[in-house]
């Protein structure tokens, strides 16, 4: 009979990789879920590529001040709505480009996003100013 100096010192490490393996799974689906407010910086934009379209865009300019102006042509919000109603009925207004100078109130772009929205035009583009990527 031998006691003590036979046993060979082997660790079992099936249970280890199970235990580690159900944290990842717990971890995996814990980690979206703790992601309530993220904090956001809006890229500047780079090279892009332009887009041909078949018709000619209805242009909306909202200046630095919040004004909103078509044609060159200052209108408020609420008579926006009704003006976008009575081209809607005369042609058809495929696209609408918003060029929003940077300065501007962003409430007043969503408020103007909404009234195009409310009113089906659902082709809008924002306007931005491209800036070459500079090559290192």
């Amino acid at each position: 009979m031998k006691i003590g100096r036979d046993l060979q010192g082997e660790i079992n490490i099936i249970p280890l990789v199970d235990i580690i393996l159900v944290i990842l799974i717990i971890f995996m689906i814990a980690t979206p879920l703790m992601t309530s407010g993220v904090r956001v910086k809006l890229p500047k934009t780079g090279s892009a590529q332009l887009v041909e379209r078949p018709s000619k865009p209805l242009v909306i300019v909202v200046n630095k001040n919040g004004e909103i102006l078509i044609k060159n042509k200052k209108i408020s919000l609420e008579n926006l709505r009704f003006w976008l109603e009575n081209e809607l009925k005369k042609r058809k207004i495929q696209d609408v480009e918003v060029a929003a100078d940077k300065r501007c109130n962003y409430g007043k772009v969503a408020k103007l996003l909404s009234v195009l929205q409310d009113l089906g035009i659902t082709n809008v583009a924002l306007l931005l100013e491209i800036n070459p990527i500079k090559k290192r």
